[in-house]
C-alpha cells in the first residue's frame, strides 16, 4: 500500500478551535490579503530598484522625460501599495476570546483601568488580529465588545464607538469624570501601541478618544461567527 502522506508542518497548518479553544473566528481571506500585500510591496521595491536605470540606459529621451518616467513608475506603484494598505488594514485574520477580564493597568495616568464587558456572549472581551502592509501582526484587545458598532468606512464592518450611552441598569456603575481603557492595540512583542479611552459623563454617557496608534476599524465576516459578538 502507498505510504500515508506526511502531516502538514505546524507552521503551515491553519489554527483550529481544537488547537486554540479561545479562537472564535478565522478570516477566510487572510492568505489572499497576505499575498496581495506581498505582491504590492514587491512591485514597489522593484520600481524603486529599476527606476535609476532609466537614467543609465542610452536613449534619445532628454533628462526631463526620463525623470518624468521614473516619477510616474514610482508614483503608480506607491499609490497602488497605499491603496492595498488602506483596504487591507482593517481585515481581521483571527478573533479570539480574551482568557480573563481586563485587569488593572499598571501604568499611571489616563486609561489606568479597563472597562468591564456588558456583553454576556463575550464576558472577558475579545482580541482582533490584523496585519500591517508590511505583514507585521497587530492585536487589538477590546475589553467591552459593546463599544463595537457599525461603520461607514469601506472594507470594514465594525469600528470603535466615539460616543456611548450605557443603559440605566449599568449607568450607576460609572462615575462622571472617570476614564477607562476600552481597547488597546499591541505589537508582536506585546508592547502597547495605543489605547481607546472612554471618559464618562452624567447618566452613563461616555465620549471616547484615541491615545497613540490604536486600530479602530475591523473587517469581519459576521455571518461566519458562531456566536454574536456585539
Amino acid at each position: 500500500p502507498a505510504p500515508a502522506p506526511a502531516p502538514p508542518h505546524p507552521r503551515h497548518r491553519p489554527t483550529t478551535r481544537d488547537d486554540d479553544p479561545t479562537l472564535l473566528y478565522t478570516g477566510p481571506l487572510t492568505q489572499t490579503f497576505r499575498r496581495l500585500k506581498l505582491f504590492s510591496l514587491s512591485s514597489l521595491a522593484l520600481a524603486g530598484t529599476l527606476s535609476p536605470f532609466i537614467f543609465v540606459v542610452e536613449s534619445s529621451l532628454p533628462t526631463g522625460a526620463r525623470a518624468a518616467l521614473a516619477a510616474a513608475a514610482l508614483a503608480t506603484s506607491g499609490v497602488s501599495t497605499a491603496l492595498v494598505a488602506w483596504c487591507g488594514r482593517p481585515y481581521v485574520t483571527a478573533l479570539r476570546r480574551l482568557p480573563t477580564a481586563g485587569s488593572a493597568d499598571t501604568d499611571a495616568g489616563a486609561g489606568a483601568h479597563h472597562t468591564g464587558s456588558h456583553n454576556a456572549n463575550a464576558p472577558a472581551g475579545i482580541e482582533l488580529a490584523t496585519l500591517t502592509v508590511t505583514l507585521a501582526p497587530r492585536a487589538t484587545r477590546v475589553y467591552d465588545p459593546a463599544f463595537l458598532g457599525d461603520t461607514r468606512r469601506a472594507f470594514a464592518r465594525w469600528e470603535l464607538a466615539r460616543a456611548v450611552q450605557l443603559p440605566p441598569e449599568d449607568a450607576g456603575g460609572v462615575r462622571a469624570g472617570e476614564e477607562e481603557t476600552v481597547a488597546e492595540t499591541v505589537d508582536r512583542a506585546g508592547r502597547v501601541l495605543g489605547r481607546w479611552i472612554v471618559r464618562w459623563g452624567e447618566g452613563g454617557a461616555g465620549v471616547c478618544r484615541a491615545e497613540g496608534r490604536v486600530e479602530t476599524h475591523f473587517n469581519v465576516h459576521e455571518e461566519l461567527l458562531s456566536t454574536p459578538i456585539r
